[in-house]
């Protein structure tokens, strides 16, 4: 942290203003989710013009492997993005994991086409996908962190639920950047260049977030607890193992989460068309309006938190998504109305832990271990689940569309009962000592 950051001596910092801190913590987010999905919103045009066009099955399904290859390498970025938060800063943190996603972003928007390099195009593909893995398995636990750190703590469900906003939001810009492209560009121009467009200006909004963050204050908690983490030196790997059981219980917490999530958020659009028979244009439209409603119910959701417990809306969330499953796909019979209402309802209870969960992870760490406490736990189930949840899904539909809902649904009441476990921390100061 730079000297012109800290207060000098006999002096007190004013505290950073909450529109500061979730404009500075939101648009970084937005980035991260934009560059993460854009890159399914324009896989065909990656396929066509990264690999190989002699079986373009094959590339495409190549392409996929990459996609999900950035799954893997976000582990690894909640571990070290993780620890530069928790031994260095979070805002440190935040910095970096900016400038990863848009050198990622720019890489994949500069490669030269397979017909200029041949296999090396796939293989620099491969590197910017990795480097956008650590990104963003690096960017959700600092980010979420630094909010939750920052939040009043009787308001800080609220404040979570700013998280999943914004990278829904960004998700939604990438989305919307591709339609308008779709709709200004021939097909030839946008698989000549037209595809390059989103990766280039996330590059650039990357520098637009950097600098929003690089002027952002390191949270107080954390600079609070300094002394005392530098006080007792220990290893990343033994704070890890000394906190060993909140770190299973994040993962019992997240494996019916984000299996659900992948699903009926991410990847709804593309599981409509495929299993469900919907036309891509309906299944677009569904997909885009259940996400706005989706951000729309995160606020009250994350009100509702802070008045009666992380518990009871965790535990709504998992058993009511569990109890809706099977009839939200029994409603879908091929009319957009119903695919819209399925879409809805299982999002509205899914938001009711995603708005909340930055806050209720962070309150089960201490501060000197928390961003990799929850970081790499957390990544880890992501990449096992929710990453494998849309071929999961497409493999068990060839046999019947049920089987999927079972192991969902079987997921999901793991999660519930792991949040049974936890001991209620609504409005939790978050510079005590945690104890589970």
């Amino acid at each position: 942290m730079s000297t012109s950051t800290l207060p000098t001596p006999g002096t007190v910092r004013p505290r950073q203003s909450a529109l500061k801190t979730l404009f500075g913590t939101g648009v970084g987010n937005a980035l991260e989710w934009y560059d993460w999905n854009v890159y399914a919103t324009f896989s065909v045009y990656l396929a066509a013009a990264l690999f190989s066009t002699d079986n373009p099955q094959s590339a495409f399904l190549k392409t996929l492997a990459v996609f999900a290859v950035g799954f893997v390498a976000r582990p690894f970025g909640g571990l070290v993005f993780g620890w530069i938060a928790d031994k260095i800063g979070r805002k440190h943190s935040l910095a970096l994991a900016v400038i990863f996603a848009s050198l990622g972003s720019l890489l994949i928007g500069l490669t030269p086409s397979y017909a200029s390099w041949g296999a090396w195009s796939s293989a620099l593909l491969l590197v910017a996908r990795l480097i956008q893995g650590l990104a963003h398995g690096g960017e959700l636990p600092s980010a979420q962190t630094y909010l939750s750190e920052q939040a009043p703590a009787a308001r800080r469900g609220l404040w979570a639920s700013a998280i999943y906003m914004t990278g829904t939001l960004g998700l939604l810009v990438g989305l919307g950047l591709g339609l308008l492209l779709q709709a200004v560009l021939t097909k030839e121009q946008m698989g000549d260049f037209g595809w390059r467009i989103p990766f280039v200006v996330g590059a650039v909004l990357g520098l637009f977030a950097l600098f929003i963050r690089s002027r952002m204050d390191e949270s107080e908690v954390f600079e609070s607890g300094k002394s005392d983490a530098a006080a007792t030196k220990v290893s990343v790997w033994r704070d890890l193992a000394a906190h060993w059981k909140p770190a299973l219980q994040v993962i019992g917490m997240t494996v019916g989460l984000t299996i659900t999530y992948y699903i009926w958020s991410v990847s709804i659009a593309a599981v409509a068309q495929k299993s469900l028979g919907y036309s891509a244009e309906q299944a677009f439209e569904a997909s885009l309006i259940g996400n706005i409603v989706f951000i729309a119910v995160l606020p009250f959701w994350g009100m509702f938190s802070d008045r009666y417990g992380r518990k009871p809306a965790m535990l709504i969330a998992m058993v009511g998504a569990a109890i809706a499953y099977v009839p939200m796909l029994m409603l879908v019979r091929g009319q957009f109305w119903q695919l819209l209402v399925a879409i809805c309802v299982m999002l509205i209870l899914l938001g009711a832990f995603l708005a909340i969960a930055p806050a209720a992870y962070a309150e089960m760490f201490p501060t000197h271990v928390r961003a990799t406490g929850f970081g790499l736990p957390y990544s880890i189930a992501i990449a096992a689940f929710g990453g494998t949840a849309p071929y999961i899904n497409t493999w068990l539909s060839g046999y019947s569309r049920w089987h999927f809902a079972g192991y969902a649904i079987v997921a999901l009441l793991i999660s519930a009962a792991t949040i049974l476990t936890l001991k209620e921390s609504r409005g939790k100061h978050l510079g005590e000592a945690v104890t589970n």
